[in-house]
């Protein structure tokens, strides 16, 4: 049976037939790995840029994992066979490539490491993978052990494929010297420049173990031969690796140890793998990882992964949300603002909402992400489409395309920091420029932003879309410099309310006064050009053509536009008691809100290459998480905390074999989505895309301290309005904020009329604590009326 074990920090599954692509993740401040519980994986490092040290078996373009990514045979993974010497029979662990059906199987991924133990015919292997603080390494114990009456002859082959390496030049061999397999090569250049360049590069993969093997294998055609990997030749009729290099062919680490195992009796291995840059990095490694001390490794690794634990602890009745919310949303949020996605240039949407997250986690790299934007900004205001992390970092792939929407996230990223620190001198902190050496304050620098953004609009005054907004793909609404985008006048004036608020605490009167003029003038242009009937538009098109509306046959009603609306007060109520009906009509699925429906089927020139996408899949129609949590926070912001509430819940995998299934992923992270199309396409709705990097994590973690639990900071203190759901008739949460603790039971009491706030047993009135000491810790009980 799935579930969460060891108080929530680790799941278990015992069926790896239930859900094949469901996987776990490590990561470290320069790696990351994503391993199937059936032994595929997916792993990446920084190099300064990302690059892999296992490949695919075919020449391919370098790229992180892809949605819905596809596993085959020979798909890089981490396998371990096991032969019966005396029969012949033979099986893998975890799972693949044999695919023997095991005995018993569990894989149990935890928030520092992953466990396998996988018994078959009186065998058991136990595995554990682990990652190092900061190194490039992949650290492997494995336990072979006769759980069996009688003495065993067999043979353990772990084999490591690392694939197609390079065009110019890959090979390998057994170094008996390191007691390491050696796969060479060299990344493909042509320019003379590109060689000085490539010098630093970790060309070579290796795999060693604590002991030397009795047989060993490194051309993986030689491995697999006939047979093929569910039944490799080189393992047939009894032979024994036969000590192959690989010359200029796909190399693989193929190692084979012969065990004699009496009953009860086993053989305990620890292996490394990875990348390195020549033998004597090989060296340092082994040496350091197999023959150091892996219990101060193992501390090491923990204790990187506990600073991502963050500030808060929520006891409800939904056991399973606890789980998630203490331990694994706060390990996604780390992921994202510790690694910045593993890239040197993150879109600037990303880098800024991750930080979101970070705030309560690690205020000062909420901070420095925030200083960091408004350094790369241009004179003129424009906050740019991607950050570059080193100097040497240059712009790619979607950061070369122009978005709009940047400088809204500056803006609500400044003012959850302040929310969350009350540290008003970043205000004040000096930061340069683009293309400038002149120095002016953030509080000028995000001003600018916004004067920018108020700037960039239309004859009517509703913001150019450019080649996309928040939503990417949507490149052809403005590609010819007329199109506008609704949700990004929503968006614009939310932004604009927000930075008021600042400006005024500020004494900037002038400031605040412009920026309520335009937030205010900008919610009269929506509700005169966007709003069709139900619901808002999405936008209009360079030719004039309002989009996501009821006319259209497909894209006819966009979730963010709804979203943003009540966020920035456009909707009145009548306009929102509408909405919220299409929205329940259109949008609403088994699996999530769908970010829009009906997916497109064919390409809308004046849309763009979204409505390329498969219907239901990514930004084509999908339960996109990142949109589902906006729309949270929308709710949240019009007390309809019910509602909101489902909406967080339905974004999580339930621990258990149905929904398991038919997403395809364990409940550890969040997804950025779920297929959508549930009416066109139902077999399919509700899959995961297995990725979990996604700002959706941010905003999520946000929702739930800020809105759900209902205490967020203001600049005199703390507010204390939580939002739980009606059917919970009690909640405790722990929150460190500010330097103090806050312990706060929430609680539904019948007969009561309104809310009852005490702290420290003394009532306070209304729903603001002011003048937070640092060091203290508060005791708060808030009486909510119960339900009808």
């Amino acid at each position: 049976m799935p579930e969460f074990i060891d108080n929530g920090t680790r799941f278990r599954l015992t069926d790896p037939m239930l859900a094949p692509s469901a996987a776990g993740y490590l990561w470290n401040r320069r790696m990351m790995i994503q391993m199937t519980c059936r032994g595929f994986a997916v792993s990446q490092y920084m190099d300064p840029e990302p690059r892999k040290y296992a490949h695919v078996p075919t020449m391919a373009g370098q790229s992180f994992m892809q949605p819905e990514h596809r596993y085959f045979a020979h798909h890089p993974g981490r396998f371990f066979y096991v032969r019966d010497n005396q029969s012949g029979a033979l099986f893998s662990a975890p799972h693949e490539p044999v695919r023997a059906r095991p005995d018993s199987f569990v894989f149990e991924p935890g928030l520092s490491d992953m466990r396998w133990t996988v018994e078959k015919d009186g065998l058991r292997v136990d595995l554990c993978l682990e990652l190092p603080e900061d190194d490039v390494a992949e650290i492997w114990t494995a336990t072979v052990t006769n759980i069996g009456d009688d003495t065993r002859d067999v043979s353990f082959v772990p084999y490591f494929p690392v694939g197609y390496m390079s065009w110019m030049n890959m090979g390998g061999h057994f170094d008996a010297d390191l007691g390491a397999v050696i796969c060479t090569s060299v990344t493909p250049y042509q320019a003379v420049e590109d060689y000085f360049r490539n010098r630093h590069l970790k060309d070579i993969t290796f795999l060693a173990a604590d002991r030397l093997p009795d047989h060993v294998e490194v051309s993986q055609q030689a491995f697999e031969g006939e047979g093929g990997l569910a039944d490799p030749s080189a393992l047939q009729g009894g032979r024994n690796l036969a000590g192959g290099d690989a010359a200029y062919e796909i190399p693989a680490g193929i190692l084979q140890y012969d065990l004699s195992l009496p009953a009860g009796g086993s053989e305990r291995f620890r292996l490394i793998f990875g990348p390195a840059h020549d033998t004597s990095e090989v060296a340092l490694l082994i040496g350091k990882y197999l023959r150091g001390d892996a219990e101060a490794v193992q501390s090491a690794t923990r204790a990187y992964m506990a600073e991502g634990l963050g500030s808060f602890e929520i006891e409800s009745p939904d056991t399973a949300f606890n789980a998630f919310v203490n331990h694994w949303l706060p390990r996604q949020v780390f992921y994202h603002g510790d690694t910045n996605r593993l890239t040197t240039d993150p879109q600037t949407r990303n880098y800024l909402q991750d930080a979101l997250g970070m705030v309560f986690i690690r205020p000062d790299t909420t901070r420095e992400v925030i200083l960091r934007t408004a350094s790369q900004q241009s004179v003129s205001g424009k906050v740019p489409d991607g950050i570059l992390l080193r100097p040497d970092a240059t712009l790619k792939y979607i950061n070369q395309i122009p978005h709009t929407d940047h400088a809204v996230w500056l803006v609500i990223a400044t003012c959850a920091y302040l929310d969350e620190t009350n540290d008003r001198s970043i205000l004040a902190a000096q930061v340069g420029w683009s293309e400038s050496d002149r120095t002016d304050s953030l509080y000028d620098h995000v001003t600018r932003a916004l004067s920018f953004l108020a700037g960039e609009v239309d004859e009517r005054g509703l913001p150019l879309i450019a080649q996309g907004d928040w939503n990417d793909p949507m490149n052809m609404v403005g590609y010819k410099g007329k199109g506008v985008s609704g949700w990004l006048a929503e968006a614009s004036s939310y932004a604009m309310s927000l930075w008021a608020e600042v400006c005024e605490a500020e004494a900037d009167q002038k400031t605040a006064g412009w920026l309520r003029r335009e937030a205010g003038a900008m919610i009269e242009r929506i509700n005169a050009h966007l709003w069709d009937g139900d619901w808002y538009a999405r936008g209009i098109t360079d030719d004039g053509q309002h989009f996501g509306v009821s006319a259209d046959d497909e894209g006819r009603i966009y979730l963010n536009a709804q979203s943003w609306a009540m966020l920035c007060g456009a909707a009145d109520e009548d306009r929102q008691a509408r909405m919220l009906l299409a929205i329940d009509e259109q949008l609403d699925t088994p699996y999530g809100v769908a970010m829009f429906a009906p997916a497109y089927t064919r390409m809308r020139e004046d849309v763009g290459r979204l409505t390329q996408k498969w219907p239901g899949s990514a930004e084509n129609g999908a339960v996109y998480n990142h949109a589902a949590a906006f729309y949270a926070a929308a709710l949240y912001h019009v007390e309809e905390g019910d509602r909101a509430y489902r909406v967080l819940r339905a974004m999580l995998t339930e621990p258990e074999a149905g929904d398991i299934a038919i997403r395809g992923q364990l409940p550890l992270y969040i997804p950025n989505y779920y297929r959508g199309a549930w009416h066109q396409h139902p077999r399919t709705a509700g899959r995961s895309s297995n990725l979990f990097n996604t700002g959706t994590a941010s905003w999520f973690y946000r929702l739930v301290i800020e809105q759900l639990c209902g205490l967020r900071g203001t600049r005199d203190g703390v507010v204390i309005a939580p939002q739980i759901p009606s059917d919970w008739d009690r909640c405790r949460f722990r929150r460190t904020f500010r330097g103090a603790i806050f312990e706060i039971d929430v609680e539904r009491v019948r007969g009561l009329t309104d809310r009852e706030i005490d702290v420290d047993q003394e009532p306070i009135d209304g729903d603001v604590l002011r003048h937070v000491e640092r060091g203290r810790t508060y005791k708060v009980r808030v009486r909510l009326p119960a339900r009808a």
